[in-house]
Formats: structure tokens, C-alpha cells, sequence
């Protein structure tokens, strides 16, 4: 398949989940495999400034979320549950299975953060260990909601609103939605190349791709509540080494203690701020390389308990 001028050298291909929706992904490197998932409202993109280096240790799988980028974008249910994180956490299980790993190791960030979460605690024999990137647990993050927080973001509580007043605000100008979500972050636009814009605002153009993401939220305030609340209920936990990166800059280390809410779910955590805000991959890429290098390349290094 031929590269994107993102990722020379690398492969794309698009592969059928269990409900016949289409996961793509672009491909390279070698070494154990590294599940990489993006958040919102980009695409496997957001890895171009770390891939290469990645993909000296790893064989990458740099997957677009159901709903975003060129993957599948079907219409939600009524209950969103085809946009839970549980059935997006599936989506990535069978394309890693399809491409012949069968344990792997996951980064993630924001969107894809709380997909790796569900897959750590529903497929735990399939992944060996979670970098999470600039959030907090999504039951947490909901349950300590302050206008701080709600104002911060404000996309939270928008996306969330019944179909299809969010989709037509979106699809009546794409590129603005895009640019007001990211740019109104700590760094402003700066620190996106053109490119990686580029491709951000393609995805977000087409067919159903407003929708997918409004789906995304969705569930994310509702039936991944319920599944987390089960889990909580429960006892289950995280039982793989996590590591749990955040941006002083951002929200989430403003509103939010990342690493206690993480150590309240899982059994092996460390992690802490980097100077940067909530685009960790493109803002602070030499940064987050040396600490995923460090843990990824470590095993022992799960006994540390912060940075």
C-alpha cells in the first residue's frame, strides 16, 4: 500500500471487526507489537512525530477509532452501545489478532486512552502493558465535573446532545469546529504541522464522521458509565503495568489528580506531568519518547511509582 507523506515507508490496510465494520490502520516498524490510538477529533496522525523512532523498537499498529479517520462510521444505536468504549475496545482486539498479535502493548492518547482502558480491563491476556495519555478515568473525570471543568470542556457536554443538533453545528463547518476544539488549548494551533491539520480536517469531512464522534461521547456518558461503575462494583482492576503521562499545561492536571484516579483502578501505576499541554505527541514528542522507551522497554521499571 503506498505511505502517506506523514509516515514514508509505512503500510495502510483496513481490516472487518466482528459487526463487519472497517478498522484502518497504517503499519511499520519491527519488534513486539505497539498498539497506538489517537483522540479527538484527529486520526492516527497524531503519532508522525514519534513513529519513526517507535517504529526502531516496535512494530506499529496506528489505528483510526470506529467513527473517525478512514475507519467504519456506522449510525448509533439507540443506547449507543456500537460506540461504547467496550465494543471500540473489540474493534482493536480483532484488528490486532487479524495482523497476528495476540499480546501487545497499547499507547494511547485522550479518545483512545479510555478505548485502551476498557481493553486492558476486558482483554487483560492480550495486553502487556498501557501508556495513558492526558486523562483521567472517565467515572472520575464525570463524577468530579466542576464548572472549572465544564467550561474548559465544553465539547464534553455538547457532543453529547441529541442527534443531530451537534452533527449539523459540525458538519456546517468542519474545519472551524476543528480549529476552535484544538485551538483552544494551552498551545494554541502552533505545534500542529500543516500536514497532520490537514489530514485531522479530511477525516472530519467525511460522510458520517460527525456523527461518529458525537457517538463517541455519547457513550461515553452513558453506557461506559455503567460498565465502569460495574467494574468499580465489582473490584475488577487494571492488572498490567500502567504508566499515566499528563501536560502541567492542560486541564486534566488542573482539575484532576491523573495518578491517584489511576492508582484507584489499577494495581501498577506510575506516570506524572510533562511540560507541555494536551497534544503530548506533537507538542512534547522527545519528552513522551523517553519515558515510553523507559517503561516499554523496561518491565521492572512497574516498580517506580512516579517520574
Amino acid at each position: 500500500m503506498p505511505s502517506t507523506p506523514l509516515f514514508p515507508g509505512f503500510a495502510t490496510r483496513s481490516l472487518p471487526t466482528d459487526d463487519g465494520v472497517q478498522i484502518h490502520a497504517c503499519l511499520g516498524g519491527q519488534g513486539p507489537a505497539l498498539l497506538l490510538l489517537h483522540g479527538h477529533p484527529q486520526t492516527h496522525a497524531i503519532w508522525h512525530r514519534v513513529a519513526p523512532t517507535l517504529a526502531t523498537h516496535f512494530t506499529l499498529v496506528m489505528a483510526d477509532l470506529r467513527g473517525y479517520g478512514a475507519s467504519s462510521k456506522p449510525p448509533g444505536d439507540a443506547d449507543h452501545a456500537n460506540y461504547s468504549k467496550r465494543t471500540m475496545a473489540r474493534d482493536l482486539l480483532r484488528l490486532m489478532q487479524a495482523l497476528g498479535h495476540d499480546r501487545f502493548d497499547v499507547l494511547a492518547h485522550d479518545r483512545g486512552a479510555r478505548v485502551a482502558h476498557r481493553l486492558g480491563m476486558d482483554h487483560p491476556e492480550a495486553v502487556r502493558r498501557l501508556v495513558l495519555l492526558d486523562i483521567a478515568p472517565t467515572l472520575a473525570m464525570y463524577e468530579q465535573t466542576s464548572d472549572t471543568f465544564a467550561r474548559a470542556y465544553w465539547h464534553w457536554f455538547f457532543l453529547i446532545q441529541p442527534a443531530p443538533l451537534p452533527e449539523r453545528l459540525i458538519e456546517a463547518d468542519p474545519a472551524a469546529y476543528l480549529r476552535d476544539v484544538m485551538g483552544r488549548r494551552s498551545a494554541g494551533l502552533a505545534p500542529f504541522d500543516p500536514r497532520a491539520l490537514a489530514a485531522y480536517e479530511h477525516g472530519l469531512r467525511q460522510p458520517g464522521a460527525a456523527h461518529g464522534l458525537c457517538e463517541d461521547y455519547r457513550a461515553a456518558a452513558g453506557i461506559d458509565l455503567d460498565h465502569d461503575r460495574a467494574d468499580r462494583d465489582a473490584g475488577r482492576r487494571l492488572s498490567m503495568p500502567l504508566l499515566a503521562l499528563w501536560g502541567e499545561e492542560g486541564v486534566v492536571h488542573r482539575c484532576f489528580e491523573p495518578l491517584r484516579e489511576w492508582q484507584r483502578v489499577a494495581d501498577d501505576v506510575r506516570g506524572g506531568p510533562l511540560p507541555c499541554g494536551h497534544y503530548i505527541a506533537e507538542e512534547a514528542p522527545e519528552v513522551l519518547l523517553a519515558h515510553v522507551l523507559l517503561f516499554l522497554g523496561n518491565p521492572l521499571h512497574s516498580l517506580t511509582t512516579d517520574l
